[in-house]
């Protein structure tokens, strides 16, 4: 439990050097609550964690809904996606063609130049070694829910002031 612990630490402290691009993601959704939009939130696998959070969860994100296939988006609106790698490329494609700003959040290592803002957590392995040589314990929800918490204080620091 230990070692599970101080991995764990690693992680988050990893994750918090990404300031940058926390602040870009937060900057770029803000823009939606003060313009009177919507922040709509396009996660995928495991990290739809972020979505139970962000709806459902006891400090949910001001203006967030879920974003579904065919949703009309205004000019004051952003979408969030949320994926372990590549699987959500095609809409990023098409968010940037339509000239819809959008931030994103992958889980694994991974690059989209077309995306506003974009955050990697670079999660490529599990933390832990298995019984066969394994790696195990692949935090990507964990991570995302971090990063998602710290998107959230930043825009309610943003929408304080």
């Amino acid at each position: 439990m230990k070692i599970l612990t101080t991995q764990l630490t690693g992680l988050f402290m990893r994750l918090g050097a990404k300031e940058q691009a926390i602040e870009d993601t937060a900057r770029l959704l803000a823009q939606a609550v003060i313009g009177e939009g919507r922040i709509y939130l396009a996660a995928s696998g495991e990290l739809e964690a972020v979505n139970s959070a962000a709806l459902d969860g006891t400090e949910s994100l001001t203006g967030a809904v879920r974003y579904e296939l065919g949703t009309t988006l205004t000019s004051a609106d952003r979408v969030w996606i949320l994926a372990k790698k590549d699987e959500s490329d095609a809409l990023a494609q098409q968010l940037a063609e339509s000239n819809v700003p959008f931030a994103m959040l992958t889980a694994q290592s991974h690059d989209n130049d077309c995306a506003s803002a974009f955050l990697s957590m670079d999660i490529d392995k599990g933390l832990l070694p298995g019984d066969e040589g394994e790696r195990i314990v692949i935090p990507h929800a964990l991570g995302a829910l971090y990063v998602y918490h710290a998107v959230k204080l930043t825009i309610d620091e943003m929408l304080a002031e």
